[in-house]
């Protein structure tokens, strides 16, 4: 059974730096897609930044400059490090990754970790 598990969120300053961990646990998959997502109240989820099996990347324009995701193979973690935050960044972040398991590919949530940046 494959997990992603979120880590490091919290409250946190504007400006300051954060990084959040998303850790996919399990065996036997290989992963397409992974990426961050975020919600703020009232508003639908959009996506934050994306990381591809080849390396490409891609940001939300709102995020360009700011935010930067990495990847640790071995330790199938996916990492957002943020930077520069502002009040409106404050969301729910949520890890989701496109696995491959055999001839099978799978849409994987976490379960969100939240983010407040106070001014």
């Amino acid at each position: 059974q494959v997990q992603l598990v979120e880590s490091g969120g919290g409250l946190v300053q504007a400006v300051g730096p954060l990084r959040l961990s998303c850790a996919a646990s399990g065996s036997g998959f290989s992963i397409n897609v992974i990426g961050w997502y975020r919600q703020a109240p009232g508003k639908q989820r959009e996506v934050v930044a994306i990381l591809r099996s080849g390396g490409n990347t891609n940001y939300a324009d709102s995020v360009k400059g700011r935010f930067t995701i990495s990847r640790d193979n071995a330790k199938n973690t996916v990492y957002l490090q943020m930077i520069s935050l502002k009040p409106e960044d404050t969301a729910v972040y949520y890890c989701n990754a496109l696995l491959s398991t055999g001839w099978r590919v799978d849409d994987y949530w976490g379960q969100g970790t939240q983010v407040t940046v106070s001014s």
